[in-house]
């Protein structure tokens, strides 16, 4: 049996010959137990699929190829969508075999209980994948998000030696050297795309390690704050590398509905790391081990180095070379758990046709397919909306000031407690906690609603910060005022700005837009590092007072201008996908049967699509 969908609100059918494949399962209706499904192109071509693999198919069409956190909600909207399409097909077909065989089709009441039935059992079977993780997976994320670690760790290490390194310093020489990160966060972005692409994925990790080692080096055995200062240089060279890397790297190693549980996990490294490296300053900020400090970041590079033996090549890269790669299809075995080479060739065409589906044109290259790409976005009215605000959005990311605490907080806690590392240490705290809260929200909560509740929360955080400072408040409330800012931060315009483009730009674009967010992050991030030590001496108690101005502004566009932007619920991706695939003829789609049956061999489908072309002449 087979059916095609014609519409938005019904599945309905288009009659073709079935294929009978191998041996199956019997029971229940029997419609096509004993059939393997497929699917036929508009063209005539037939792809062999189960329900289960084409929901997978369809997961890796949609979703980037980018390990961000908040993905979650959009893969199960995704997920629920092709189980509740895939289950009216299932049905309909169901109904078509008794009204053929008995006469009489499915009443409405048991339709409802077989569409509820099979789009559980088929959610159930697609949502497993995030409860298998192979151990090759897991050396993976563990090593990739040691770079993210260490690029953590890196954005507050020099907040705690401050008084210890070189001692006499001027303002400006320490707020460049502080800055001088930011300087090279932006090239190694740039640049490690191309490495990603000419060395291979597990190539430029390693490069990118080899660079952590060196800065840290020079860093740790610099003679003076200005050597310090192009060590600060390199090691933000090659944390901008580790954040164009990393979610990239681990997206085209994880099954679609994972990459988002894999990009939190990252976030988490980096924010672990900002907290390391405060806990790490009650030991070695002081004038006798402040080197160590700076030293650490070699030897947590170092200990990555030992671990690249268990570093896997991404297999998305090495079909890209070579669509015949056994290299690639014996890392795709070992990081999926796959028993049949069946499955492992499906999971290939998976991979494949994703990767076509989210390329540019293959006439355009490098920085013109860049320009044709920001061309095409800019040519869409609703897209130009999503472009500028996520540019507003990164800025707004950054001239909220969130970095100024992280990199000078012993700065500002001055005289606000006795020990400004304590502070310092319970922000570093607060941020990671903040980090999981917001995991929970954006699994709850609207993208605009929670950039408004973040920026409105900030403001409100600045304004009691400067009223503190001005002594209407105790300076405690000061610090309290702090930790609220840092949370508000981490559950809206921390992970949003990035969420944006993975969520709801169309996947051909998601490289480009994200690498154009990438710069323009990075170069406000260098302004609010380098400026900021100056808008302290300036504006005293007022010195939060612009960040301040840039949160009122930052709520003002979310309210008036920004879109919801959480994505398309479920039933709308639905229609989406009943629209994307109205020419496309399913055959066979047995979802109970599916869960029952064994992969079949090649030269069954070979014999069953044989089969197919002679009945067809």
């Amino acid at each position: 049996m087979s059916a095609q969908a014609d519409s938005a609100n019904d599945v309905l059918p288009k009659h073709r010959k079935t294929v009978t494949v191998g041996s199956g399962s019997s029971g229940g209706l029997g419609h096509h137990h004993r059939a393997r499904s497929f699917i036929e192109q508009a063209d005539g071509h037939i792809t062999a699929l189960t329900p289960l693999e084409m929901g997978r198919h369809e997961l890796y069409d949609e979703l980037p190829f980018l390990a961000v956190p908040g993905l979650q909600k959009k893969e199960h909207s995704l997920s629920v969508a092709f189980s509740s399409y895939a289950a009216a097909l299932d049905t309909l077909e169901a109904d078509q075999y008794m009204e053929s065989t008995t006469g009489k089709g499915l009443n409405s009441e048991e339709k409802e209980r077989r569409l509820s039935a099979m789009s559980l059992l088929l959610l159930d079977e697609l949502e497993a994948d995030a409860n298998t993780v192979t151990t090759p997976l897991i050396f993976a994320v563990l090593i990739a998000s040691l770079l993210m670690f260490n690029a953590g760790y890196n954005i507050s290490v020099m907040n705690a030696p401050e008084p210890f390194v070189f001692p006499g310093h001027s303002t400006g020489a320490w707020s460049v050297a502080v800055a001088a990160f930011c300087v090279g966060g932006p090239f190694g972005a740039v640049l490690a795309g191309k490495w990603a692409d000419e060395r291979g994925r597990r190539g430029a990790l390693l490069l990118t390690t080899w660079i952590f080692i060196i800065g840290g080096l020079v860093q740790s055995l610099a003679p003076s704050l200005i050597v310090i200062t192009g060590a600060r240089v390199v090691i933000g060279f090659a944390s901008g590398a580790s954040t164009v890397l990393v979610p990239i790297y681990l997206g085209e190693l994880a099954p679609p509905n994972l990459r988002g549980v894999i990009g939190t996990m990252t976030q988490f490294a980096l924010v672990v790391g900002i907290l390391f490296a405060d806990l790490v300053g009650f030991v070695l900020a002081n004038s006798t081990r402040w080197r160590w400090m700076f030293l650490l970041t070699s030897i947590l590079a170092f200990f990555q180095l030992l671990l690249t033996p268990f570093l896997l090549e991404s297999p998305r890269w090495l079909l890209g070379k070579n669509a015949n790669s056994p290299k690639a299809r014996f890392i795709i075995k070992k990081l999926r758990g796959f028993r049949y080479d069946e499955e492992v060739e499906t999971e290939v065409e998976h991979f494949l046709g994703a990767s076509k589906s989210q390329s540019l044109d293959d006439d355009s290259e490098g920085s013109s397919s860049k320009k044709s790409a920001m061309a095409e976005m800019f040519a869409d009215k609703k897209v130009r909306l999503l472009v500028v605000s996520t540019l507003v959005l990164q800025i707004a990311n950054q001239f909220s000031g969130i970095n100024a605490v992280f990199y000078y907080s012993g700065l500002f806690f001055d005289g606000v407690i006795d020990n400004p590392l304590v502070g310092t240490t319970l922000i570093g705290a607060i941020n990671v906690l903040a980090t999981y809260a917001a995991l929970l929200l954006m699994d709850r909560c609207g993208r605009r609603t929670l950039l408004m509740w973040s920026s409105a929360g900030m403001f409100l955080s600045c304004v009691v910060i400067v009223l503190a400072l001005l002594g209407y408040f105790s300076k405690m409330v000061a610090l309290g005022a702090v930790a609220s800012y840092v949370s508000f931060f981490e559950i809206g315009l921390g992970p949003i700005p990035w969420l944006i483009v993975a969520e709801m730009f169309d996947g051909k674009y998601v490289t480009v837009a994200m690498s154009v967010s990438c710069q323009l992050n990075w170069t406000c991030n260098f302004f609010v590092g380098l400026l900021f030590p100056y808008v302290n001496e300036s504006l005293g108690p007022y010195s939060f007072g612009p960040f301040a101005v840039v949160l009122l502004l930052t709520f003002l566009y979310t309210w008036i201008v920004l879109p919801e932007t959480q994505g398309t619920t479920p039933a709308e991706l639905q229609a989406a996908l009943v629209k994307k695939n109205e020419n496309v003829t399913y055959h066979n789609i047995d979802i109970e049967g599916m869960a029952a049956s064994v992969p079949p061999t090649q030269d069954e489908w070979a014999e069953a699509l044989a089969a197919l072309a002679d009945e067809d002449e």
